[in-house]
């Protein structure tokens, strides 16, 4: 009897451990294109993103405008899938008393992806579009203003 019980066991944390294994970040995995080093060099600095995958379920990035030796400007950004939903989870130095802000994704295809946070105060949107494997563009959005940024893929 103990051999069963031991054995049915097993057997239930071996499916539990094989459904963990087999979840799916469908939502995180249409921001792959995300994935490297991407620049858009201005006549004021170079402004930059860098993605990279953490887990499964999350991918940061790290912005920087840099003028010569000088950061203008840093923020940290998480990807990160929760249940069903992707969230663009940003982090500036000295804004909203140090805590990250959230944005939901709000609409989304292949080469599109819409985050959105109404509540936030500036921006209030933020968007991404795939242009070609090599380049892309993103915005941000809010209180009838709007500030574009291409971007080129160097790695």
């Amino acid at each position: 009897m103990k051999n069963k019980i031991y054995v049915l066991f097993l057997l239930a944390i071996c499916c539990f451990s094989c459904e963990q294994k087999s979840a799916t970040y469908a939502e995180l995995e249409k921001a792959s294109w995300f994935l490297g080093r991407w620049e858009n060099n201005t006549p004021d600095g170079i402004f930059s993103e860098e993605w990279k995958t953490e887990n499964d379920s999350v991918l940061v990035g790290t912005s920087y405008f840099i003028n010569g030796k000088d950061t203008l400007f840093a923020e940290t950004v998480r990807l990160e899938q929760q249940k069903n939903d992707l969230f663009y989870i940003v982090s500036v130095p000295n804004q909203n008393d140090e805590k990250p802000v959230a944005f939901k994704l709000t609409s989304s295809t292949s080469d599109y992806l819409v985050f959105e946070n109404p509540e936030h105060d500036f921006p209030k949107k933020i968007t991404y579009k795939l242009v070609n494997k090599d380049s892309l563009y993103a915005e941000i959005s809010g209180n009838d203003k709007s500030e574009g940024f291409p971007f080129k893929k160097v790695n």
